[in-house]
């Protein structure tokens, strides 16, 4: 962590990030696939906890990879949220994930984060999930 920020500023940003990674659960499970795009910086990519090496790039196609996808209830219950702050504009994160679809047995995955500050605010550069069982 870059020894110019204060303790304040620290936690702003610790709290910043940890805020994302809730609202991109809670807006995933509205489906509300634009709100979701909106978290990630313009150049942002992702990879989903199935596919944890199959790159999405650009928020145009993360975008379609969320539309393209069936309809199904859920719920992402994420905890563990542990954020680093690397300097005034970027930060690592890591979370647990719980999914609950109702169509079988919940899966438990985590979240690893970097973020990045951009003239919109703090944002996803790159959301890559990975399944644990």
């Amino acid at each position: 962590m870059s020894a110019d920020l204060t303790p304040e500023t620290v936690r702003a940003i610790e709290h910043d990030c940890a805020k994302l990674v809730a609202r991109y659960a809670n807006r995933n499970d509205a489906a509300d696939w634009e709100a979701v795009v909106a978290l990630y910086a313009k150049d942002g990519r992702m990879a989903r906890p199935s596919a944890p090496d199959d790159w999405i790039e650009g928020r145009e196609a993360i975008l379609a990879a969320f539309t393209a996808r069936a309809a199904r209830t859920t719920r992402h219950v994420c905890s563990n949220v542990e954020i680093t702050v690397l300097d005034a504009d970027t930060a690592i994160g890591e979370s647990a994930m719980l999914l609950f679809t109702g169509e079988s047995v919940p899966k438990v995955g985590s979240f690893e984060d970097r973020f990045v500050r951009t003239s919109e605010g703090w944002k996803f550069a790159e959301r890559r999930g990975l399944m644990t069982f």
